[in-house]
């Protein structure tokens, strides 16, 4: 028999959160359907794209933050859009001027635009800068379990590898190199990009990620709020499911029921 997994808490720099499931602010039809689906997904962290969003830099447009409160969520300032290390430092260091100190950012350098691919270089450089100045940082990478693990000795206080590419919705497609990374973590691990449905987040959590953090898969859903609702379900369904431990896969039947001691 499969044994059963002890749970633990997810906490991320310090802070301990009930949600496993973090979601972005992106690609809503409008502050409404935002602030409803990020509501009905549960999620306690919610994250910015610092580059496209107005957060307080823009004081005549409407501010995110008028409906997502910093009072009631983590804001997690990201670095969406950036290309090289030193625009993303930039970006984390505007979002801690504009958030009275916050220093919690999630760090994405991106390698081109067709594919969203994480440029690792730059991201190892710009990781590096951010925490020698300070900034707690979850990283977003490729699936590579070496560099999972640098980033993670480097000081990272989260690393949050692909699951595919970013707003692509192909699912898990890295389940083996996740359990890699999964197996050396001291730190957690989230997938971040690729969830396009419910039964992909619970594929995550079902090999052990202990989170996912998704923005398009619920934002360009035909109902948002729906789907933010079934996200969260699935999040908390495949966690227990890796926690009950699946049963073995077996190549030939084997009944439900013993047939020891049947009159025959």
């Amino acid at each position: 028999m499969t044994e059963q997994r002890q749970d633990s808490p997810l906490v991320i720099a310090g802070t301990t959160y009930s949600s496993r499931l973090l979601v972005g602010t992106g690609k809503y039809k409008d502050l409404d359907e935002t602030r409803e689906a990020i509501e009905t997904s549960g999620a306690e962290i919610v994250t910015v794209a610092v580059r496209r969003t107005n957060i307080g830099q823009n004081p005549d447009e409407p501010n995110l933050l008028d409906v997502i409160s910093p009072d009631k969520y983590t804001i997690l300032p990201n670095t969406a859009g950036c290309f090289n290390a030193k625009d993303a430092v930039r970006t984390c260091k505007l979002a801690r001027e504009l958030m009275d100190g916050h220093d919690l950012v999630k760090l994405e350098v991106l390698a081109d635009q067709k594919t969203l691919f994480p440029h690792v270089t730059e991201t190892l450089k710009a990781a590096r800068e951010l925490i020698d100045d300070g900034f707690k940082v979850m990283v977003y990478t490729s699936d590579d379990p070496v560099i999972a693990k640098e980033l993670e000795d480097m000081g990272c206080v989260a690393v949050m590898p692909l699951g595919s590419l970013i707003g692509s919705g192909l699912g898990i497609r890295n389940p083996y190199n996740l359990m890699l990374i999964l197996e050396n973590a001291r730190v957690p691990i989230l997938v971040d990009a690729g969830v396009g449905t419910a039964s992909d987040a619970a594929i995550a959590m079902e090999l052990g990620c202990d989170a996912i953090l998704m923005n398009t898969a619920i934002a360009a859903a035909g109902n948002p709020v729906l789907m933010a609702s079934a996200m969260k379900k699935a999040v908390e369904a495949g966690r227990e499911a890796y926690l009950a431990g699946r049963m073995p896969r077996k190549l030939y039947a084997s009944a439900s029921s013993p047939i020891d001691g049947t009159i025959v």
